[in-house]
Protein backbone atom coordinates (compact mmCIF):
# COMPACT_ATOMS: atom_id res chain seq x y z
CA UNK A 1 0.00 0.00 0.00
CA UNK A 2 1.41 3.85 -0.79
CA UNK A 3 0.47 6.82 1.84
CA UNK A 4 1.95 10.49 0.87
CA UNK A 5 2.89 12.41 3.27
CA UNK A 6 3.27 15.96 2.97
CA UNK A 7 5.80 17.54 5.21
CA UNK A 8 7.57 20.32 6.81
CA UNK A 9 11.09 21.71 7.23
CA UNK A 10 13.14 19.66 4.23
CA UNK A 11 16.01 21.15 3.37
CA UNK A 12 18.44 19.26 1.68
CA UNK A 13 20.07 15.57 0.77
CA UNK A 14 20.93 15.24 4.98
CA UNK A 15 17.52 16.15 5.94
CA UNK A 16 16.56 13.24 3.25
CA UNK A 17 18.95 10.91 4.52
CA UNK A 18 18.08 11.36 8.23
CA UNK A 19 14.42 10.77 7.28
CA UNK A 20 14.91 7.98 4.83
CA UNK A 21 16.94 5.85 7.52
CA UNK A 22 14.32 5.94 9.77
CA UNK A 23 11.93 5.63 8.16
CA UNK A 24 13.19 2.08 6.74
CA UNK A 25 13.65 0.94 10.51
CA UNK A 26 9.83 0.71 11.22
CA UNK A 27 8.06 -2.38 10.65
CA UNK A 28 6.13 -2.78 7.57
CA UNK A 29 7.64 0.26 5.54
CA UNK A 30 8.91 -1.78 2.37
CA UNK A 31 10.22 1.82 0.56
CA UNK A 32 10.45 5.68 0.60
CA UNK A 33 10.66 8.07 -1.77
CA UNK A 34 11.31 11.87 -0.59
CA UNK A 35 10.23 14.80 -3.43
CA UNK A 36 12.22 18.06 -1.75
CA UNK A 37 10.72 19.97 -4.35
CA UNK A 38 7.30 19.57 -3.28
CA UNK A 39 8.07 18.43 0.38
CA UNK A 40 6.38 14.99 -0.25
CA UNK A 41 7.54 11.53 1.28
CA UNK A 42 5.86 8.64 -0.09
CA UNK A 43 5.74 5.45 1.24
CA UNK A 44 5.40 1.81 0.33
CA UNK A 45 4.43 -0.93 2.90
CA UNK A 46 1.77 -1.83 5.59
CA UNK A 47 2.01 0.56 8.38
CA UNK A 48 0.53 2.87 10.60
CA UNK A 49 -0.06 6.43 9.28
CA UNK A 50 0.08 7.20 13.10
CA UNK A 51 3.33 5.57 13.56
CA UNK A 52 4.78 7.74 10.57
CA UNK A 53 3.62 10.93 11.73
CA UNK A 54 4.95 10.79 14.97
CA UNK A 55 8.07 9.09 14.10
CA UNK A 56 8.42 12.70 11.60
CA UNK A 57 7.43 14.71 14.72
CA UNK A 58 9.81 13.17 16.38
CA UNK A 59 12.63 13.76 13.62
CA UNK A 60 11.11 17.59 13.54
CA UNK A 61 9.42 17.25 10.01
CA UNK A 62 6.01 17.30 10.85
CA UNK A 63 3.01 17.11 8.26
CA UNK A 64 2.21 20.57 6.57
CA UNK A 65 0.90 23.27 9.15
CA UNK A 66 1.81 21.44 12.09
CA UNK A 67 5.34 22.70 12.46
CA UNK A 68 6.79 24.55 15.44
CA UNK A 69 9.91 26.07 17.11
CA UNK A 70 11.23 23.19 18.81
CA UNK A 71 10.93 20.99 15.45
CA UNK A 72 12.33 23.02 13.10
CA UNK A 73 15.42 22.84 15.99
CA UNK A 74 15.06 19.06 15.52
CA UNK A 75 15.27 19.04 12.08
CA UNK A 76 18.43 20.78 11.65
CA UNK A 77 20.01 18.28 14.20
CA UNK A 78 18.61 15.52 11.98
CA UNK A 79 19.70 17.68 8.57
CA UNK A 80 23.24 17.96 10.43
CA UNK A 81 23.25 14.20 11.18
CA UNK A 82 22.07 12.98 7.45
CA UNK A 83 25.14 15.30 6.01
CA UNK A 84 27.77 13.42 8.42
CA UNK A 85 26.18 9.97 7.31
CA UNK A 86 26.31 10.93 3.58
CA UNK A 87 30.00 11.52 3.63
CA UNK A 88 30.76 8.40 5.37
Amino acid sequence: MEQQFEVENIKCGGCMNSIKTALLRIEGVEEVTIHKDTDTIVLIGKFQRKLIVEKLNDLGYPEKGNNTLIRKVKSYVNCAMGRMKETN
